[in-house]
């Protein structure tokens, strides 16, 4: 065997050239690619440590719980009701008119939520498809300045300007509620459409569809995990709210609940139990809506892991 040909194979025989070859052959053996999980260490202990922490969230909602259920002689402990006071609920509910404010709540609430994902989604698909050019830029910055404006600074020359244009009403509140958002959901939104390829739109365009159908068939349901979170961002705000529909709505009729317990405040200054009752009541609603809602979002993000 010649020099030349001993060199040869002595490099052939290194590890930088062997490792190619064993990857391959493992590669092309069984037809699949072998995936090898990674060891992660798990700290029980800080695990442990902040499940514990999180339970703390638990105890004013133990405290609200035990309250409505006792007389307003035992209140202001967190011992268990010597006797269960189910009708501090009926009560409340006859002192705030519940079924009148809640049905307010619910028509704000649902109405909002429906024309923001509607209007500010394809407001930040505009914006995120259109970044390069300067006027959709300034758009973007704009918006996303409005967010640092406090809620007192316009508040009056909002309800003046409400009151004038005879919006102070409930259809006013939900426009509000839909134009002071976009500020920001345009910031939650613009980054994850910016993610999405541009490819898929450019084959749909091949195919014929317009911008309006790649958005509604094409955009919009990939945006599942986005739009899940501002509606919760909505519902919660719309529903909760107390200083908007104190400003703009006028009519008593139209009140929501927050202002409905706000109005009976003073009859429940020495009946506790009852207050708590009322607000037990107002909060379950949106926390239903956000336990149905937040299986999008979880679905969304281990999407996004996977990925």
């Amino acid at each position: 065997m010649s020099e030349t040909t001993m060199q040869t194979t002595d490099m052939a025989m290194t590890p930088s050239t062997q490792a190619p070859a064993v990857a391959s052959a493992e590669s092309s053996g069984s037809g699949k690619k072998k995936v090898y999980k990674r060891d992660h260490n798990i700290n029980w202990w800080l695990t442990a440590i902040i499940a514990l922490l999180s339970l703390i969230v638990l105890v004013p909602l133990y405290f609200t719980l035990v309250t409505a259920l006792k007389t307003p002689a035992t209140a202001g402990t967190f011992s268990l009701p010597d006797s269960w006071n189910w009708h501090n609920f009926a009560d409340a509910s006859v002192k705030v008119n519940f079924p009148k404010a809640a049905l307010n709540s619910a028509i704000v609430t649902i109405a909002a939520v429906i024309l923001t994902l509607l209007t500010n989604t394809f407001v930040a698909y505009a914006v995120a498809r259109n970044m390069d050019k300067l006027f959709f830029r300034c758009v973007y910055y704009f918006f996303i300045a409005a967010m640092f404006v406090p809620f007192p600074v316009i508040m009056l020359p909002l309800a003046k300007q409400m009151g004038s244009l005879h919006l102070d009403n409930t259809v006013g509140l939900i426009i509000l509620y839909m134009v002071l958002g976009l500020g920001t959901n345009l910031f939650i939104a613009t980054g994850f459409i910016r993610s999405i390829p541009v490819s898929l739109e450019e084959a749909a365009r091949i195919d014929g569809a317009s911008t309006w159908t790649i958005f509604w068939r094409i955009i919009f349901p990939l945006m599942g995990p986005i739009n899940a979170t501002i509606a919760i961002l909505t519902a919660l705000w719309a529903w909760n709210d107390f200083l908007m529909p104190l400003i703009v709505l006028t009519d008593q009729s139209n009140q929501t609940i927050p202002l409905a317990q706000y109005v009976f405040s003073s009859q429940f200054a020495t009946n506790y139990p009852m207050a708590f009752a009322s607000y037990l009541m107002a909060m379950a609603p949106i926390l239903i809506v956000y336990v149905f809602a937040q299986k999008w979002v979880v679905g969304g993000v281990m999407r996004g892991a996977v990925k």
